[in-house]
């Protein structure tokens, strides 16, 4: 799960002698919460929505329409845009840069080659259309969630329990929040299953792990 796989390789850019006024147009006629800003074709910086909201006057500030386009045409990005902007590399993986966009609550990143050329953009809406694609929810099916021991062959096992009724793992994952010491929340996504029989299933599975959910989408 490569950076380069999964960024947008088409990027919404500035330049830094472009306007507030021209940002702002942008970042509404691509639906978009940020753009990265190009100085000489390098990268130079970056500017976001809030800080568009910020900098750009105001129609409470008492001047007409006119004098507000104005002043917002003058008001050049590299005077309100971040400097030296937080960018990643296309071949770092998408779960490293998801852990810096929720630590530094960053809704999108630039991406940049070795050469220092801007070659993408990663979002938000990017790590959510991975998320869609590593559970399987477009094939919808039933999600079967339990707590198995942290020890070799155990999520064999419970799969196994799920394929004598008819399914087809789509998807497993793993995480080790809130769960105790020696265990870990598995998440089985599973389409084909025989449905009248799920009463039966729970009650397997039960019997081998310590069953958390099952929820059926339609």
């Amino acid at each position: 799960m490569l950076v380069k796989n999964w960024m947008s390789p088409t990027v919404i850019s500035l330049d830094v002698n472009d306007s507030v006024q021209k940002a702002n147009q942008l970042l509404i006629d691509h639906r978009i919460r940020s753009l990265p800003v190009l100085e000489n074709g390098r990268l130079a910086g970056i500017v976001s929505d809030r800080d568009l909201r910020t900098a750009s006057v105001s129609d409470n500030s008492g001047l007409d329409r006119h004098e507000l386009v104005y002043l917002n045409t003058r008001l050049k990005i590299r005077e309100i845009m971040t400097r030296n902007p937080i960018s990643v590399s296309p071949d770092m993986t998408v779960d490293e840069v998801a852990e810096i966009m929720y630590q530094k609550k960053i809704s999108g990143l630039p991406v940049v080659d070795g050469k220092g050329d801007l070659v993408g953009i990663i979002t938000q809406g990017d790590i959510f259309r991975l998320l869609i694609s590593l559970t399987g929810i477009e094939k919808k099916g039933v999600q079967v969630a339990v707590q198995l021991k942290d020890e070799s062959g155990s999520i064999r096992e419970t799969a196994d329990i799920l394929r004598r009724y008819g399914g087809r793992v789509v998807s497993v994952l793993t995480s080790f929040e809130q769960a105790p010491t020696g265990m870990r929340n598995v998440y089985f996504r599973v389409s084909q299953l025989d449905l009248t029989r799920l009463d039966e299933l729970k009650a397997d599975v039960a019997s081998q792990a310590t069953l958390l959910y099952v929820v059926a989408h339609s």
